[in-house]
């Protein structure tokens, strides 16, 4: 795309280009207990990429701040921070169907009701779903750090998507990203300091220690057991 400053110019010059996905469809099986969740739960739950823009304020029925997870994997713990911070209202986007399944029965056995799920590309629901300078919080835990270097431009967190994002929070909304892989951490420094609109919070001006609001999952548990790191950032808009 080297003659193209964007995949939309290269459109209207009828050229395609292959799209860069941050991820892959690692289908894994749907259990009973999961359909059945997605059957009882999505259309109360539910939120689908071609009913384009949503009116958050019509989806939750309030007005509250929109706190928004790309990649939620199984949902426990974002079902457990929509419980921890019921004034705010959640939204989760994730890929795997199974995932997706259990997310929406962790959540229906809690009684959760702050919190709507997108099952669907996040590039593609940032683009056609969600509003300009409307979200709070934009979450990114531990995304597939795709640690071979020939694979490095598939992490979702390069310049041009971090702009997007960028126009979708409000001034003062953070974009809190973790990872478990040094080196992706230092991507992420190294992108979102170059970022414009964007400062960071660390007093340090690197990381910053895990805030309460994000679960220490079980993973991460034994990851500090076996003395493993992990990376919290967090960049608020400021323009």
């Amino acid at each position: 795309m080297s003659q193209f400053k964007s995949e939309q110019e290269a459109a209207e010059s009828g050229v395609y280009i292959r799209k860069i996905q941050s991820f892959v469809k690692r289908e894994g099986r749907l259990t009973a207990g999961q359909e059945k969740a997605i059957a009882q739960n999505w259309p109360t739950m539910g939120l689908k990429q071609t009913d384009g823009l949503q009116n958050f304020l019509d989806v939750f029925g309030r007005q509250a701040p929109l706190v928004l997870e790309i990649g939620f994997g199984m949902g426990k713990s974002l079902v457990e921070m929509a419980l921890n911070e019921p004034d705010k209202d959640f939204i989760g986007i994730e890929v795997h169907r199974p995932g997706v399944g259990a997310c929406l029965g962790e959540a229906a056995e809690h009684n959760v009701s702050n919190l709507r799920v997108y099952e669907h590309d996040a590039v593609e629901v940032f683009a056609d779903c969600i509003a300009d300078n409307i979200l709070a919080r934009v979450q990114l835990f531990f995304p597939d750090p795709w640690h071979k270097t020939r694979h490095h431009k598939r992490r979702i967190v390069q310049t041009e998507f971090v702009q997007k994002l960028r126009s979708k929070l409000a001034i003062g909304g953070v974009f809190h990203m973790a990872t478990d892989w040094e080196n992706y951490a230092e991507h992420m420094l190294i992108v979102m300091s170059e970022a414009k609109g964007f400062k960071n919070q660390s007093a340090t001006n690197d990381y910053v220690p895990r805030p309460e609001q994000r679960p220490l999952t079980k993973f991460e548990q034994r990851g500090h057991k076996l003395g493993h790191g992990v990376w919290d950032l967090m960049f608020e808009r400021i323009s």
